[in-house]
């Protein structure tokens, strides 16, 4: 029998008992002293109607309002005006055996479950059970249907986790007891997880800027200054931002807030280097609002999702990865909202930011923009307003191309590629203070300073050291690459024309040359303030010009990146005008965005694919080209043996456009066993990045920066933003045998073994393709068998069939004539 007796007395058929912890009690229903009484005969019925798998806010919140028991006992006094004479007497208590099939629910208390479970379980103190804790792996809790008296065991790690997390959660409501589902606590774990990202993870990775948070927003973790406090930086294009905030700044003193224009040319190395003595927010798209009451213009900020753990801003290409999984969660207004962000971060700043702080105003991240605004089109393609929005993302994303990614120093003329190249002065003020520590001090030991002392020196030119300006240069361009850090790109970066960024600027030609030929007449005018330095005197754009653009990088990365021996697609180095030989998961990116043609495709699937396949995964490069690691040559996060979603994503999508449906399945596979493992088996954790040749561990990651996601109390709120999206979008590619048995935590091998030469396993390609083709988001797979010729394309885009516009993001076909040589 349950210890854990109810201070709150339930009522059974108008007897008061008292109850241990347990699910929702049969008659467990507040009464209104002052309106009708409820019909008891109905309380079972009601109890069950709640859904077990609500959120959160819903399932402790609503559910739990606060309870008016009664403290009366007899009939009369429950109701006074009843005729006695139509007194029927109560039905008999039920035992707990007669509740049948229905779902067991128990009542705990709060706290005092929660302190007794973590005594128990939470060997190692650190406030989760995992399968590393001691503890005897089993509770009982009080049931309902018993009023609390009868209990029943809730075994085994994970559903001892389920309830931590729970109880957790309940705490966070103020809730001192509750009714729990077991249904909660057994779920599949598969099942759980995507619920939490979609009804959880979302939300609380969403934010927004405007006048009801910039106080703690605006405040940076990184300000070093004597006196830190909120700032937001304006752009001169936006005065109704400015207006709008030092409205609020003066209507709120006590924020002290900081309201500063930027200069036209907001990225001048020199001005962002100044900027570090007072560090702020850069200000983003709003919306329009009604007016306040003194009827001044009044704005809120436009929601965006952020990559989470320490990472609290609008981030690049974490972004576009995220908007994946939230269009397959139906958040196409959140991927819209990131987008418009982007577009606004383009026209203002020049470019899109690594994040909007001001120390970033000079560094960009691989650039999705085309991909990931075509993707929300498809989602948002019958409101009024869609074609805007498609028009301005793209207006957009030809800025960028131009005033980018093809000026100097990023674009070198004489090689024809792009190279990440963030300008800069000094010391990179955002990595954390120790960072750079082993590379510096020799330095001032040298000048006879201070660390802190030479940085400032350093920063400000009355030092002057050659190697340390290259050092910081390639650097820069290694954050910026968003691969921070690599062996990869080492001490080299800003030289090496990388396949990645080339393969996305070649998704950029593609995407901008095919929109503008079907949604815009083959004719996309340019207004003048969507031109930037060297657009200024361009007043429209054809998509000839493009398809051109395209063609010759498609020749460029044949030429100088393709192995035909190796297969695949490897860096070049636009100094020393040779292939780098670095073999890294990037190679698919060339895939992802349609590079390759078919017979290269194929060429890579089988020599490359196989030097990535691990465990869990891809690992985001070989452990041959990585090197030796020790001591003093450490690990680097971005190298083997580190699988990253990025990497995963695109590798998946590749294979699916050239229509290796089973190795994206299996790779699918294999990353969504290993992360609902670690959920399993580690108190619901989503992290950055895997090690995905650790079949136990895998979220424990040894290299610089740890991993985000794994620090938490309780209950997992967040995951990782990308992990997120890569979890629900992977899952898209599978087939239902295969969900069930990530479900049972069946590992790829087992899965393969067991399900060789079975019938339903022969057709799971074609069944996984067409669960594919029948989203949104790969819906325009099926045009790579059956694509219109460029002539079908330059009709009047209204006459064109659904999957036409949805394959605008495609780019050329590979054996097109718009993408070979």
């Amino acid at each position: 029998m349950s210890s854990q007796k109810s201070d709150i007395p339930i009522r059974s058929n108008g007897h008061a008992t008292p109850h241990t912890a347990g699910a929702v009690a049969v008659d467990d229903a507040p009464t209104d002293q002052q309106g009708p009484k409820p019909d008891r005969t109905n309380n079972r019925q009601q109890s069950v109607e709640l859904d077990p798998y609500a959120t959160p806010a819903v399932y402790y919140g609503e559910s739990h309002a606060p309870r008016k028991p009664t403290k009366t006992r007899t009939l009369s006094s429950i109701d006074g005006k009843r005729d006695p004479t139509a007194y029927n007497a109560p039905s008999r208590r039920t035992s707990l055996d007669a509740q049948g099939a229905l779902p067991r629910k128990f009542l705990v208390n709060v706290q005092q479950t929660l302190d007794t479970l973590l005594s128990r379980e939470d060997t190692d103190r650190n406030f989760q059970i995992t399968v590393e804790d001691q503890g005897p792996k089993v509770i009982s809790l009080g049931t309902a249907a018993s009023g609390g008296y009868r209990s029943q065991d809730v075994r085994g790690t994970y559903m001892l986790s389920n309830l931590l997390q729970e109880l957790t959660l309940a705490q966070h409501y103020n809730r001192k007891q509750i009714v729990l589902d077991e249904a909660r606590l057994n779920e599949n774990p598969v099942n759980r997880l995507s619920r939490l990202i979609k009804d959880s993870f979302w939300d609380n990775l969403t934010r927004r800027i405007d006048g009801s948070n910039v106080a703690k927003v605006g405040r940076d973790p990184k300000d070093w200054t004597d006196d830190p406090h909120p700032r937001i930086y304006i752009p001169r294009g936006a005065p109704e931002q400015h207006q709008y905030y030092t409205r609020i700044a003066k209507e709120h003193p006590e924020m002290r807030l900081e309201v500063i224009w930027l200069p036209e040319k907001c990225d001048d190395p020199n001005y962002v280097r100044d900027l570090n003595e007072a560090p702020g927010l850069l200000a983003i798209e709003m919306e329009r609002v009604p007016d306040t009451p003194a009827g001044e213009p009044d704005f809120k900020g436009l929601p965006f999702v952020v990559p989470g753990g320490r990472f609290n801003e609008l981030y690049g290409w974490d972004s576009y990865m995220e908007t994946l999984g939230l269009l397959v969660n139906d958040r196409a207004d959140l991927g819209e909202a990131m987008v418009r962000h982007f577009c606004f971060c383009i026209k203002h700043y020049g470019k899109i930011l690594n994040a909007n702080r001001t120390y970033y105003l000079c560094r960009s991240q691989p650039p999705f923009l085309t991909d990931m605004a075509l993707r929300v089109y498809e989602h948002i393609r019958d409101k009024p307003h869609a074609l805007g929005f498609l028009r301005d993302s793209m207006l957009a994303a030809i800025k960028d191309y131009y005033n980018t990614w093809m000026s100097h120093p990023r674009y070198d003329e004489e090689s024809g590629f792009t190279t990440y190249h963030a300008d800069g002065m000094g010391v990179p003020p955002e990595t954390e203070a120790s960072h750079f520590e082993h590379v510096l001090n020799p330095y001032a030991e040298k000048y006879g300073m201070t660390f802190k002392e030479f940085v400032k020196a350093y920063n400000y030119g009355k030092v002057q050291e050659p190697e340390l300006d290259a050092y910081f240069i390639h650097d820069r361009a290694v954050r910026e690459s968003g691969h921070d850090t690599s062996y990869r790109l080492e001490n080299k970066a800003a030289d090496i024309a990388t396949v990645d960024l080339n393969s996305c600027l070649y998704k950029y030609e593609t995407d901008i040359g095919r929109t503008i030929r079907i949604f815009f007449g083959d004719k996309l005018e340019i207004p003048a303030d969507w031109r930037g330095d060297k657009q200024k005197d361009l007043a429209y754009e054809t998509s000839s010009t493009w398809d051109r653009r395209a063609r010759r990088r498609r020749q460029l990365m044949e030429k100088h990146m393709w192995d035909e021996g190796k297969g695949m697609y490897f860096d070049y180095d636009v100094r020393k005008k040779e292939a780098t030989g670095y073999e890294s998961a990037t190679t698919f990116w060339a895939m992802w965005a349609g590079v390759c043609t078919p017979r290269q495709a194929a060429i890579m699937v089988e020599k490359a694919l196989p030097k990535f396949e691990s465990h869990g995964g891809l690992t985001s490069g070989t452990e041959e080209s990585r090197g030796a690691v020790g001591l003093s040559r450490p690990n680097r996060q971005w190298d083997y043996p580190f699988g990253w979603a990025p990497q995963q994503i695109l590798a998946w999508t590749g294979l699916l456009r050239y229509n290796f449906d089973e190795d994206a399945q299996r790779l699918a596979y294999r990353w969504i066993y290993m992360i609902t493992k670690a959920f399993v088996d580690f108190n619901g954790v989503v992290v950055e990045k895997y090690d995905v040749t650790r079949q136990l561990d895998p979220h424990r990651v040894t290299a610089e920066y740890g991993n985000q996601g794994a620090d938490f109390k309780g209950v997992a709120t967040e995951g990782f933003g990308w992990v997120n999206a890569s979890y629900v979008y992977g899952l898209q590619m599978l087939n239902s045998h295969m969900k069930r048995a990530l479900g049972a935590i069946i590992p790829w091998g087992t899965f393969a073994k067991g399900t060789a030469g079975d019938s339903a396993m022969e057709d799971s390609s074609q069944a996984a393709a067409n669960a594919v083709r029948a989203g949104a988001a790969f819906r325009r797979m099926s045009l790579l068998q059956a694509r219109p010729s460029p002539g079908q394309l330059r009709k009047d885009s209204s006459e064109r069939s659904n999957s036409t516009v949805l394959d605008a993001h495609l780019g050329p076909h590979p054996s097109s004539d718009h993408a070979s040589g």
